[in-house]
């Protein structure tokens, strides 16, 4: 029988791959402005944090103010290369394909980029309904709110639910919120970043069923 009654996905990194396009054309943006950002660094500091929450460290970091049209131009460049570029994770369709218990996904981003990332994905008829954004409660990770609200909005409490995540500000939110949690841990660098949290890591996403 199952611990757990809801799973709660992270969608970037856990369900579509967009990061590498995401810190990508902020490095290009920044670049054009005169900076050279490290983007493998950004990609480590910013995994699962919002857009605003990237900003103001590149602001501190170069001890600059960027333009204020700055987040406008962003979405409007990632939104095209999203549309292009973003694929699912591997083996992310078999996963959801008749899973046993009712899930969701939470995320910091924008609830238009989920639809649009789910939608290039083939996977948002899986989450019709189910998109939890810490832009609508104006919380972000790695505060735990939108974990919690989308847990109460699924009719679940924190101990019933398991959340899958990729990044350390996430799984952060899900101990905070009193969720158990697991993390997706593909390659070496999400291993190095995930491990002092101390939760089981996965490297291929199927694995989330040996949890429930």
């Amino acid at each position: 029988m199952s611990n757990f009654k809801c799973v709660l996905f992270d969608c970037d990194g856990v369900l579509v791959d967009t990061e590498t396009t995401s810190f990508r054309v902020f490095g290009e943006l920044l670049k054009d402005l005169g900076y050279e950002a490290p983007i493998a660094k950004m990609a480590v500091d910013f995994s699962g944090t919002s857009l605003g929450a990237c900003m103001r460290h590149v602001e501190k970091l170069f001890d600059m103010k960027l333009p204020e049209n700055f987040e406008a131009i962003f979405r409007e460049k990632s939104f095209e290369a999203f549309k292009k570029e973003v694929t699912p994770i591997p083996h992310i369709h078999e996963l959801l394909q008749d899973f046993p218990l009712p899930f969701c996904t939470a995320s910091s981003a924008q609830k238009a980029k989920i639809i649009l990332n789910l939608t290039t994905a083939k996977l948002i008829h899986h989450f019709e309904g189910k998109i939890y954004s810490a832009y609508e409660i104006q919380q972000w990770k790695p505060e735990p709110g939108v974990f919690l609200w989308a847990a109460k909005e699924m009719g679940f409490t924190p101990d019933e639910c398991l959340v899958v995540e990729d990044s350390f500000s996430g799984l952060t939110a899900a101990r905070a919120g009193g969720f158990k949690a697991i993390g997706y841990a593909p390659k070496e660098h999400n291993v190095k970043l995930l491990q002092p949290m101390n939760v089981p890591l996965i490297s291929d996403i199927r694995e989330v069923k040996n949890f429930l």
